[in-house]
């Protein structure tokens, strides 16, 4: 789905609110954290190939977007994940692990029944948090160097395309859209990394730099067949630098506060944008889905946006669900839908 395109567009009745998940999820056995997705996350939500970090090193996000890189390679080191030119053990492994998660999808959608073309959701670092992560020989982060932040960028960009391709013929064809997670967005743009001493920290990289990367891995992605790209800075962090990316979703928490703390969602709205509003609490507690998507229409309707703008609005948990039992996910998810369903009752009948 390009930028601006709602996401019900050419439909009547009322606005199509969806949800979906960050992408981490607890366990060892992708099989059954996929059955789970695909069940919990049926159409017209977004269900995901899911990260597994529990299965050790090579299941984390670090690992899973070396990957997909082209030409370039990450091995574990006692300082964190080493760049290199040869993959080594921690590679192939890595590697191997990604294409037996993508044939575990490939099963699952091929087995199931019925009617549902709705699309698959992938999630990796983006380019800035990944140069970030990712150690030179040296055991400096690739961030500090010009030339290794390029050639991370160049080479995610270079190898997403693939990604894409796999995670699309294993869905049987269905749409796919790329989550990129930037945790470390704004300590890149503020300099506040520490160097491999810890005594200092890293210059600060240029706003312009950093948003040319991401976009140059955002429309790779695209070019690549993919649906739509989302992209998740900071928590509280401004997001305007991952929407001049031309990103076409922005992954945020919803404001909890007043129509003001409000305005800059009205604002990337207006400009077009999906929003993915982090509305659900880590573990689901009590609130209710009627309670939270009251509230969440009061504040749609505070700052003038419209009920039909709605369609470009996907329900996620504030955090990833790494650290619950599956008891505990399942909770969060059916909340998830049961929110976003709530809301467009609660705009239809407003």
């Amino acid at each position: 789905m390009s930028r601006g395109e709602s996401t019900g567009a050419g439909h009547d009745g009322p606005p199509r609110v969806t949800g979906t998940a960050l992408g981490v999820l607890p366990g060892t056995d992708v099989l059954e954290a996929v059955t789970l997705l695909r069940g919990e996350l049926g159409a017209p939500h977004l269900s995901f190939l899911p990260v597994l970090p529990d299965r050790g090193p090579v299941a984390g996000p670090v690992a899973r977007t070396a990957a997909v890189l082209e030409e370039l390679h990450a091995d574990r080191q006692p300082h964190g994940w080493r760049v290199s030119g040869t993959p080594g053990k921690d590679s192939r492994a890595a590697r191997a692990l990604l294409g037996s998660d993508v044939n575990v999808l490939a099963d699952v959608v091929g087995a199931e029944t019925g009617p549902d073309d709705t699309p698959v959701k992938t999630q990796l670092l983006g380019p800035v948090s990944l140069a970030a992560e990712l150690h030179l020989h040296a055991g400096e982060r690739a961030v500090r160097d010009h030339g290794a932040r390029r050639d991370v960028a160049a080479s995610l960009a270079a190898g997403i395309g693939e990604h894409v391709r796999a995670v699309a013929a294993a869905a049987a064809g269905r749409d796919v859209v790329v989550q990129l997670d930037e945790p470390l967005l704004d300590r890149v743009l503020a300099g506040s990394l520490p160097t491999a001493s810890g005594l200092r920290t890293l210059r600060a990289v240029p706003a312009a730099e950093a948003r040319a990367a991401l976009a140059l891995v955002v429309e790779a992605a695209r070019s690549a067949g993919a649906a739509g790209v989302a992209v998740r800075p900071p928590a509280g962090t401004d997001p305007r630098t991952a929407a001049e990316a031309g990103a076409d979703a922005l992954v945020l928490d919803a404001p909890a506060g007043s129509a003001r703390e409000w305005e800059p969602v009205a604002a990337l709205v207006e400009a077009g944008l999906e929003l993915w509003l982090g509305a659900v609490p880590v573990p689901a507690g009590t609130g209710g889905a009627r309670a939270a998507a009251a509230g969440l229409w009061r504040s749609w309707r505070d700052v003038g946006l419209p009920a039909a703008a709605l369609d470009r609005v996907r329900i996620t948990p504030r955090a990833e669900l790494g650290a619950l039992d599956p008891a505990g996910v399942r909770a969060v998810l059916a909340l998830v839908t049961a929110t976003a369903e709530a809301l467009a009752r609660t705009a239809a009948e407003a």
